[in-house]
């Protein structure tokens, strides 16, 4: 018996066919574009990347030959949003990626609003979910208002479309429809006052669904589709189970830091709370912090200052060179815990014709930077410091999972698995399984603290103050 993880994320659609013991049996990827035509905007075509998840699923059957496949997960980038028709489920809009500030005025505009909001929802108030996201696109669009007022389209998350468009089940799951900002995490469902505030009719949102359900076969087979997830909640699961109070850390496109807050939602200023699991009778809850600029902060690099991908290499030169200056990133803005629109990178102690690995470092310590002050926003709903902090994804590097150990004082263990967010997939497809833990961790970095690092946290802070103002 195998099972198919299909991974959706921000650059590419991974996926993969697993058997019953947990091995990858087959695996593949397909790029897909990112298309920046303005400030702030930062889209794609779902059609794109449902085409890519329909080329994996049926290169994953055949190479399951023989073979019966149990059943398929999801695992799906979260704050990325369309309009699409009800009935041929074709997209109307491009998909605003989770990068995509367009929104910004109207997370300005509503901002009297964002404690409330939170308070609800879980979510801080930001022009990176999808509230704030409908609105603007309904007033910039007379033609695509008029429509919604007559019921012919959804509004939602990707994970939304493109499981309707695989399997023809209209419905929008927990983790993330958290994202949405209408989402009320303490009832679970639509949100009355955040529906009003954004003006939205329940009508164009799907109908929510457990993380775990049936959504029907997929495409032209009898291959159940049992599972749709966040891309993140399944990075943690994949990590560490659904144990409560487990933590870890993810690196990627973008980045987080997450924690399972157990069966009730805990709401935490400057961060996300989100359901992290549910099926038809229990439901995990998570607490989060986003980084919005992690790999996408060496691609950002990469482009101001003519390095070729090829050459940028970040983690050698981050390892061999140190810096005093501090780098922030602002080109889509600052997520968990400061949540700060979009803005023109800061220099401190630094400038654009500093040494290239200099800035580079000071970008690297940037993410570093940010992963602490989330622990630190985390510290009441943790029980104690973590003995371990757990790190998986293609950023996650060592002299950036050295910086962090010396900046918390926590040891920080690699992953040893690269995929874990398709091995949190699997996980809740086969939960007979048992894993291995002794084989999870690699590598571990010892803290190191000094002087030096106090020091950078102070000039930090400081840094992020006059940003705020």
């Amino acid at each position: 018996m195998n099972y198919i993880v299909i991974d959706s994320g921000t650059s590419s659609t991974k996926a993969f066919l697993f058997n019953k013991m947990g091995d990858i049996l087959y695996s593949n990827k397909i790029k897909h574009d990112l298309s920046r035509p303005k400030k702030f905007h930062v889209e794609s075509d779902a059609s794109i990347i449902l085409a890519a998840c329909n080329t994996l699923f049926y290169e994953l059957v055949q190479a399951s030959g023989s073979i019966s496949i149990h059943s398929t997960g999801l695992a799906i980038q979260r704050s990325t949003f369309l309009f699409w028709e009800k009935d041929s489920c074709k997209p109307v809009t491009p998909a605003l990626n989770w990068q995509d500030s367009r929104a910004h005025a109207v997370a300005d505009e509503f901002s009297e609003y964002g404690e409330k909001l939170c308070n609800i929802t879980g979510t801080p108030l930001s022009a990176h979910f999808g509230g704030p996201k409908y609105l603007h696109l309904i007033r910039k669009n007379p033609e695509l208002a008029k429509r919604v007022q007559k019921g012919e389209l959804y509004f939602g998350p990707l994970s939304a479309f493109l499981s309707q468009a695989m399997t023809g089940s209209v419905g929008v799951e927990e983790s993330i429809a958290c994202r949405t900002l209408v989402y009320d995490i303490h009832d679970g469902d639509w949100s009355d006052y955040a529906l009003s505030l954004f003006n939205i009719e329940r009508e164009t949102l799907p109908p929510l669904t457990p993380v775990k359900k049936d959504f029907g076969t997929l495409f032209e087979t009898n291959i159940p589709l049992t599972l749709v997830i966040g891309d993140q909640q399944a990075a943690l699961i994949g990590q560490a189970g659904l144990m409560t109070n487990s933590i870890a850390t993810n690196f990627g496109t973008s980045g987080s830091v997450q924690f399972n807050a157990g069966q009730k939602p805990a709401v935490l200023n400057g961060l996300i709370s989100s359901v992290l699991y549910s099926n038809e009778n229990k439901k995990y809850f998570m607490v989060e912090g986003t980084i919005n600029a992690c790999n996408s902060l060496f691609y950002h690099l990469e482009n101001e200052m003519g390095i070729s991908h090829k050459e940028m290499k970040w983690d050698e030169r981050a390892a061999n060179t140190e810096t005093n200056g501090v780098f922030i990133p602002g080109f889509s803005g600052i997520a968990a815990p400061y949540w700060i629109q979009g803005f023109d990178d800061v220099y401190v102690d630094l400038d654009k014709n500093s040494d290239q690995s200099t800035i580079v470092r000071a970008g690297m310590e940037s993410i570093g930077l940010l992963v602490n002050d989330i622990l630190e926003c985390l510290a009441p709903v943790m029980k104690s410091k973590p003995g371990l902090l757990t790190a998986a994804g293609g950023g996650a590097r060592a002299p950036l999972l050295q910086f962090i150990a010396d900046l918390t004082g926590i040891p920080v263990g690699h992953s040893a698995m690269k995929d874990r967010t398709a091995y949190g997939v699997y996980r809740l497809l086969n939960p007979d399984y048992e894993s291995d833990s002794s084989k999870s961790i690699d590598l571990i970095f010892s803290p190191n603290p000094s002087e030096i690092i106090k020091e950078k946290k102070l000039k930090w802070k400081a840094a992020i103050n006059t940003i705020k103002k």
